[in-house]
């Protein structure tokens, strides 16, 4: 009797070994390769139906309702103006940043416009959700309610109830049988996630599907989960700061520099429609080292506060602390100042920060980095209703 194959994949990214190792080669973490036993000979590959036929582009027509408003106006405009009929998105974020709160609250406004929407909990019973659900103010009779991990009774119930909107919270536990693996696993997520996905697209109706992030601030499970999708939103929000900001990191439809800003409170996630006021802080008024930063997100300008505090250092080697700036990025542009504007850093520390949170990757908010780091150095601040944009160069 032949002896069994087995082979060993990463749970994070799908590297696959012949043998065990106690460090994944390809990323770098410890404890992540999990034994996996191939198909049955015969099944591997196995189409079981017919494939598309093809059809002229020319033939092919957009329904006028090709989107689906949610409702929810920060949400919309990060998806591009609606849920696309037959599109996946893929949400993710940390624990207990609000992915559960945010779309139970989009189920909620898409029954009240009549959509019916079937929402799957992976893992919650169907009394916590009902008790969020009350908390938040959400329900409705379009709302169908499905505790399910199987996706093979996930689509049997998606033939019984003919949904317009099929919400999966999380992605990481499914599972199918016609993958081996504990649910979580790399054959899991991605098979699970192809049958959604390809039943989504053949009855043209919206997917949602929840995904966990890893301690490094990536998405868990095999790097093609993102591939699968047609958008990918992060939910993001800092410790200790009600306000989370939704993104789009991949949209097949529409802008990924669009943001949507969220508070949370008692009652759920509530919509902020101006977020300059949250963002810009005190206005930057009379205060050394504040400066306001115009930052273009998509079709509006949000105005962003950074800040900066130079002080006096007493240690062998000054501090460099930025938050919401590359570090990297901070550091040349004190350089930058030291050389060409004469202000000696070499015996302070440098503190950098953004508030509300906010993380600043645009090289146009090098001059009010900049400004701010003079201003706070020469402790003068600067006037009321100034604000300023544009990189700076090594050439100063």
């Amino acid at each position: 009797m032949a002896k069994k194959r087995v082979t060993y994949v990463c749970l994070e990214c799908g590297y696959t070994s012949p043998g065990w190792l106690g460090k994944c080669p390809s990323c770098g973490t410890w404890g992540s390769l999990s034994e996996q036993s191939p198909p049955p000979a015969g099944e591997s590959g196995k189409r079981t139906s017919k494939g598309a036929d093809p059809v002229k582009l020319s033939e092919i027509s957009v329904p006028s309702d090709a989107r689906i408003e949610t409702g929810i106006g920060e949400f919309d405009r990060v998806a591009g103006g609606g849920l696309v009929r037959g599109g996946c998105v893929l949400l993710a974020g940390s624990p207990g940043v609000g992915k559960s709160t945010l779309l139970l609250q989009v189920a909620s406004r898409l029954a009240e416009r009549g959509e019916r929407v079937l929402y799957v909990s992976g893992e919650e019973s169907a009394f916590q959700v009902k008790l969020r659900a009350e908390r938040l103010g959400a329900g409705g009779d379009e709302i169908y309610l499905l505790p399910e991990t199987s996706v093979e009774s996930i689509l049997s119930v998606i033939e019984e109830v003919s949904p317009s909107v099929v919400i999966v919270d999380s992605v990481q536990t499914l599972s199918t049988e016609t993958a081996q693996g504990l649910p979580g696993s790399v054959s899991q997520v991605r098979e699970s996630t192809a049958l959604l996905v390809d039943e989504a697209k053949r009855r043209n109706l919206p997917l949602i599907l929840v995904g966990h992030v890893t301690k490094e601030g990536v998405i868990a499970g095999p790097k093609l989960l993102e591939h699968m999708v047609d958008a990918v939103f992060q939910f993001d929000g800092e410790k200790g700061h009600p306000y989370r900001v939704l993104r789009a990191a991949k949209n097949r439809f529409g802008s990924v520099s669009e943001v949507g800003v969220f508070e949370m409170t008692g009652s759920g996630l509530a919509e902020v429609s101006d977020p300059s006021g949250i963002f810009a802080g005190s206005g930057a008024g009379g205060v050394p080292g504040m400066v306001v930063y115009p930052a273009l997100q998509g079709m509006r300008t949000l105005l962003v506060e950074v800040q900066a505090l130079v002080s006096r250092s007493y240690l062998p080697v000054p501090r460099r602390v930025s938050v919401g700036v590359d570090l990297s990025r901070s550091q040349i542009l004190s350089t930058i100042v030291e050389k060409y504007c004469g202000v000696s850093l070499a015996g302070c520390d440098l503190f950098l920060n953004v508030a509300g949170g906010w993380k600043i990757a645009d090289t146009g908010a090098d001059l009010a980095l900049v400004s701010a780091i003079l201003s706070g150095a020469l402790d003068v601040p600067v006037p009321s209703g100034f604000t300023c944009f544009g990189e700076v160069g090594l050439g100063g």
